[in-house]
């Protein structure tokens, strides 16, 4: 990849803001040196409650899109439907935005790490739904 090829985006949607954004920091910190991938986490409700909104996770989106494609996380299930409510909906969410099949943390920094790296949106995707094969023990 060379420096001015746009990287894929990364939206982390989760119920809680303070998780979105910890996960969020967690990922770019793991990313290691050189140009880390945009990532922007979209957590709960616009007047600081749990739940997801819509209109959050349009703007981090939105604020990820470099052209390349954008990966969204979510961290229950009905931030998947919400997610794929927008998907649904064709001048919602950016060309190229992905709902990733991946576990919240592991799959995050896999996403970030790989879109870092110059993926591309498959191969984010790929590398952040590979996750569920990590072992712990």
């Amino acid at each position: 990849m060379s420096g001015s090829e746009p990287l894929v985006g990364v939206v982390l949607v989760s119920h809680s803001a303070a998780v979105a954004a910890a996960v969020a920091e967690l990922a770019r910190g793991l990313a290691g040196g050189g140009p880390t991938a945009p990532v922007a986490p979209a957590g709960g409700l616009p007047d600081g409650g749990l739940g997801t909104s819509e209109e959050l996770i349009v703007a981090a989106a939105e604020s990820v899109d470099r052209g390349a494609g954008v990966a969204v996380l979510v961290d229950l299930g009905s931030a998947v439907l919400t997610v794929k409510a927008l998907l649904a909906e064709a001048d919602e969410l950016p060309p190229g935005t992905r709902l990733v099949d991946a576990p919240f943390v592991e799959g995050a920094v896999a996403a970030v790490v790989s879109a870092s790296a110059g993926a591309d949106v498959g191969a984010v995707e790929a590398a952040a739904s590979e996750a569920y094969e990590y072992r712990k023990v």
